[in-house]
């Protein structure tokens, strides 16, 4: 199991195609993380300043095409998808809640 953290309008905006986020064509992969904890970090840290909903994929590895590495520092790799994620290969999409300083404070379904 992956999690990618993703604003809902760009998650939203190429519905019928593979789903290309920023850090694609900047670094050459698709940031993810291993775990529901860390991916709320994650969204805590570097998302509290987005505006709108934030909304938390579970990505099933098996089903992806393209090529996943585990990347980091010393005990701590993140999974890296080294090109789109088929959207086929998204098993589940949850709201990540946030209160009015962008703080997280859980997951919920998403409509």
């Amino acid at each position: 199991m992956l999690l990618h953290v993703v604003p809902e309008p760009e998650w939203s905006a190429g519905a019928e195609n593979p789903y290309r986020p920023a850090s694609l064509a900047r670094e050459g992969f698709v940031h993810c993380s291993g775990d529901e904890e860390t991916a709320l970090a994650v969204a805590g840290a570097h998302y509290r300043d987005v505006p709108g909903p934030l909304l938390l994929l579970t990505l099933d590895e098996a089903l992806l095409t393209a090529e996943v590495r585990r990347e980091g520092t010393g005990d701590r790799l993140f999974p890296h998808v080294y090109g789109p994620v088929d959207r086929a290969a998204v098993t589940g999409v949850r709201e990540i809640r946030r209160d009015a300083a962008g703080r997280v404070t859980g997951l919920a379904p998403w409509a």
